[in-house]
């Protein structure tokens, strides 16, 4: 009996039934999908992966997903969940409040708290990595747990392509399991590059190891200033270890420059030292088990040298897509860095897919791998049209003081504009809770970034201070509905907070005028 004859069979019986049409669907793409092991495949059980695969199966999809973590060149390793839960988004903001948490002892005693001897307030790193460590572990158990009742079969292996519908699973054992499916999405995301230098992977750690490192990391140099790095320099600063950062080019690549030079200007108020313009040249173990590194000036040629206790690697990520066997599946929509190019999440061939890092020019944010997997898997299996959306895409970096942003830099503004076109509005504040333990107000700014013809459609908003993540989600929102500079100024805000001062904005920095406030209550 042909399978056109069976769903006709089927849809006789529902009829009577008067069964959905759903239902009808999900009854048809069993069928259809007889010849495949599953619906759908996902390589990688990270963010964007996971969401694709557990929406898949809301619609009534048959998945598995492969994940398998190859050890970074320390030995480190862990489990379910991807570079977010793991090594990534969880553990460094657990830091950062860690750090946060220390500054505040200190700030405690100006507001009359009466500590014994802020001489003997120091972090325990292994008490620290050690809580770190077990809520990470309890996320990957609880991940584990709704794959299972949901039904998702998990395959600790390795996955490569065998053509566009078979994938074949290396597992840890070495045994090999071959796998078909009539869909496949990539979402492998990626690991942190070293530099091809001497010493760089033999002797360095990367954020794959800092969160889990078994010795307090002590004097570290920091290679890289993007939000990676700096985000380390900070917390690892703050937490009582000195820190030294590398910077090749500019700070914050790709963001605002000027909220960039605000939080690289915190920092060193609070004590990491900068060297810009400079790349590493070599690691050197000591014999004391330190590590001599030595740099160079790329403008000057002068060349430094230092010993550490650690060196951190911070230049960059590439994705894992070099294991997949791309090639045995047809497709070569791969760009020279590796990342795959799909304006849509589908590659060149019509069943495979990618989502999250190791996408091509898409934002590497967890919440955008969520999104777009769980689009992609609506799309997929349940007949949606509606694409990810991958503009005006808020985002918070976890620096000491914190940097968040939503849409176009004031750079990005004006080369896409022009000067003539832009208004960009902007302010210095002083956050109430600063005043009494007298802290640093210096780089507390924020800016919004508009169209200069009314009403003023705001383009970027930024903003440098405390809570930076909580304060620019909401603005997002507002953002992504078109909010112009009229209505921001008609907000009434609440007081006395942080994020108020973008609803007192009305100074623009073609006027020339101080930007920095007269009083905080009028």
């Amino acid at each position: 009996m042909t399978i056109l004859n069976s769903l006709c069979r089927i849809n006789n019986l529902f009829k009577p039934l008067k069964l959905s049409e759903n239902v009808f669907l999900v009854a048809r793409r069993s069928l259809a999908s007889r010849t495949y092991d599953y619906d759908l495949a996902v390589i990688g059980g990270g963010s964007g992966g996971l969401a694709c695969a557990k929406e898949a199966v809301n619609l009534g999809a048959k998945v598995t997903v492969l994940d398998y973590v190859t050890p970074s060149p320390q030995g480190t390793k862990w489990g379910l969940g991807g570079t977010c839960v793991n090594v990534g988004c969880i553990p460094k903001k657990l830091m950062h409040q860690a750090a946060l948490l220390g500054e505040s002892i200190h700030e405690a005693v100006a507001y009359g708290w009466e500590v014994p001897s802020l001489d003997a307030i120091k972090i325990n790193w292994p008490a620290l990595t050690e809580a770190v460590q077990n809520h990470i572990k309890s996320v990957n158990w609880v991940t584990r747990v709704d794959l299972r009742e949901k039904k998702i079969d998990y395959v600790n292996g390795l996955g490569e392509f065998k053509d566009a519908h078979t994938l074949i699973a290396t597992l840890k054992n070495g045994s090999k399991k071959e796998i078909t499916a009539k869909n496949i999405v990539i979402a492998v995301g990626g690991r942190p590059h070293y530099p091809d230098i001497p010493g760089a992977v033999e002797y360095c750690i990367s954020s794959d190891d800092i969160f889990s490192l078994g010795h307090p990391p002590g004097k570290t140099l920091v290679v890289g200033a993007g939000y990676i790095g700096l985000e380390c320099a900070g917390f690892l600063n703050s937490l009582g270890y000195p820190a030294t950062v590398l910077v090749r080019s500019v700070p914050l690549r790709g963001f605002d420059q000027q909220m960039a030079q605000a939080v690289t200007s915190e920092m060193e108020q609070k004590g990491v030292v900068f060297h810009n313009k400079c790349v590493p040249l070599s690691v050197e173990k000591l014999e004391t088990g330190q590590l001599k590194a030595r740099w160079q000036n790329t403008e000057t040629q002068e060349r430094g040298e230092d010993v550490f206790d650690t060196v951190l690697m911070a230049t960059g990520r590439y994705a894992l897509t070099k294991t997949l066997n791309l090639e045995a599946a047809g497709v070569t929509c791969v760009s020279n860095s590796g990342k795959i190019i799909a304006e849509t999440e589908q590659t060149n061939v019509s069943n495979i897919y990618a989502v999250g890092d190791v996408l091509e020019g898409k934002p590497e944010l967890t919440p955008v791998a969520i999104h777009a997997g769980r689009l992609l898997a609506r799309r997929m299996f349940a007949g949606a049209t509606q694409p990810m959306d991958y503009d005006n895409v808020a985002t918070t970096v976890f620096t000491p003081l914190e940097y968040g942003c939503v849409g176009l830099s004031e750079e990005t503004a004006l080369a896409r504009h022009g000067a003539d076109k832009v208004e960009v509005y902007h302010a210095f504040y002083k956050p109430t809770e600063f005043f009494i333990p007298q802290r640093n107000i210096r780089n507390c700014y924020l800016k919004a970034v508009a169209l200069r013809e009314a009403p003023q459609r705001i383009l970027g908003l930024h903003f440098v201070g405390p809570v930076a993540g909580e304060v620019i989600q909401g603005f997002a929102a507002a953002v992504k509905c078109g909010i112009t500079m009229e209505q921001l100024m008609n907000t009434v805000g609440i007081h006395p907070t942080v994020a108020e001062e973008f609803t007192r904005l009305n100074i623009t920095k073609r006027s020339g005028k101080d930007p920095n406030p007269a009083s905080c209550c009028s």
